[in-house]
């Protein structure tokens, strides 16, 4: 069941180009992300010959590079918020609505959060799926490691289940690295306490309409 809305920010896909050899235009590509996770689609061929193109005398094409669509979408609680690119699906689920504190055991309710997002796998066709775990910069960066694997494993089980054998995924604890919100305030370390599900769009796919939840 789709939940509200509280925020919708897009990028329109850019071809950036640059004359006289310059480097394109620079992008806010937003906090730092896991590895493995960068897009990797070529950037579109450009004709030099083309007569529409005009450029000055002696100038030339710099390399052309695409820049993701990027699409954020979060409900009203901020409990869950959900990233599209043009080539990925992220779904972030905050630890509070999946554990008790300090815990990797998951709460009754989280079941239907996770089996909407197993859905929506089936419904992009994936069969890779990244689960990653994250906890804020609060106690030793050791037992985040700890913490943050077993509730990313806790997900992947869950997911797993829902999903049978047709899914390869990948299961990960990165502690407090790669936070999405400033660590300094207690809001700010609620979404970085997080557990995130990531897979490629289907080919088929088209739109962002709402996140999934229950």
């Amino acid at each position: 069941m789709p939940l509200p809305l509280r925020a919708v920010t897009a990028l329109s896909l850019l071809t950036v180009l640059g004359l006289g050899g310059g480097p394109p235009a620079a992008a806010d590509d937003g906090p730092s992300a896991p590895p493995d996770t960068v897009t990797t689609s070529p950037p579109p061929s450009v004709d030099p010959t083309s007569p529409g193109l005009k450029l000055a005398d002696g100038a030339t094409l710099a390399p052309a590079k695409v820049l993701d669509i990027k699409s954020v979408v979060e409900d009203l609680g901020g409990e869950e918020r959900r990233e599209d690119t043009n080539e990925n699906v992220t779904f972030a689920l905050q630890a509070e609505v999946l554990f008790p504190k300090d815990s990797d055991k998951l709460n009754p309710e989280a079941s239907a959060r996770i089996d909407a997002i197993a859905d929506e796998i089936k419904k992009q066709s994936a069969t890779n799926v990244r689960v990653f775990g994250f906890t804020d910069n609060l106690g030793s960066y050791a037992h985040g490691l700890v913490l943050s694997k077993k509730r990313a494993e806790a997900v992947h089980d869950r997911l797993a289940a829902r999903l049978g054998g047709t899914v390869t995924f990948e299961v990960r604890g990165y502690s407090e690295d790669y936070p999405i919100a400033d660590n300094s305030s207690e809001e700010g370390r609620r979404k970085n306490r997080r557990v995130e599900v990531s897979f490629p769009r289907g080919e088929s796919s088209s739109g962002t309409s709402g996140t999934a939840g229950g």
